[in-house]
């Protein structure tokens, strides 16, 4: 993703296998670099959950032990994505390719007392952004699928037809994801469909743009 990120004219920020307190300063410098004329594309590719009507993603060392609190320990989504709108980019597109199955399947946690509505798809609140597109790899409470070890390349199903199509120019974003959508979808046999919020501002974004 980095070389074709580049490829298309992205300044790349990569960073790989990042501790908590390692998470929090490479994010709080990325939003730093933010000016109001940028493009902003976050693509996070690892483990994800649900947790309290939200979505988390997870740092390399976080404990699988029950009874922690995700605010502590992971990063909050909406969280962050607000944090990026709040400097005003001029467009802001989220791309995540994890898992957003409860905290509570992911490690395996008695949940007898717990409240039953946390596992309720209808209770959890889709992320939002004006200005901003979000696309998870699957729908709310969906495990994202891996290809399987050996197979090249070794990414996820969405990461796998994004890589495909992120370069094709003078197409808007939005074109770009239902393609994806389309692709995940027929080649697991509609186990996993690609999820897509669009809060975008303004028509025809496009990643890659040539003169026609």
């Amino acid at each position: 993703m980095t070389s074709e990120l580049k490829s298309i004219g992205f300044t790349v920020t990569k960073a790989l296998h990042l501790t908590r307190d390692k998470m929090d300063s490479v994010l709080e410098e990325f939003k730093k670099s933010i000016q109001q004329s940028d493009m902003v594309l976050f693509y996070f590719a690892g483990h994800g959950v649900q947790w309290k009507d939200q979505n988390y993603l997870l740092a390399t060392d976080i404990p699988n032990v029950s009874g922690i609190d995700l605010n502590e320990k992971a990063i909050n989504a909406q969280r962050f994505l607000n944090d990026l709108c709040d400097q005003k980019p001029f467009v802001t597109i989220f791309l995540l390719d994890c898992c957003r199955t409860s905290y509570h399947t992911t490690f395996q946690i008695d949940v007898q007392n717990e409240k039953t509505e946390e596992s309720k798809l209808a209770d959890f609140k889709e992320m939002h952004g004006a200005g901003a597109l979000i696309a998870f790899a699957c729908a709310p409470g969906i495990p994202a699928i891996d290809i399987p070890a050996g197979q090249v390349p070794r990414n996820g199903l969405f990461t796998k037809y994004l890589l495909r199509h992120i370069k094709t120019p003078n197409e808007d974003i939005r074109m770009i994801l239902s393609v994806v959508r389309k692709e995940v979808k027929q080649d697991s046999k509609s186990r996993q469909i690609p999820f897509v919020s669009d809060g975008l501002l303004e028509k025809n974004i496009y990643l890659c743009e040539q003169p026609r």
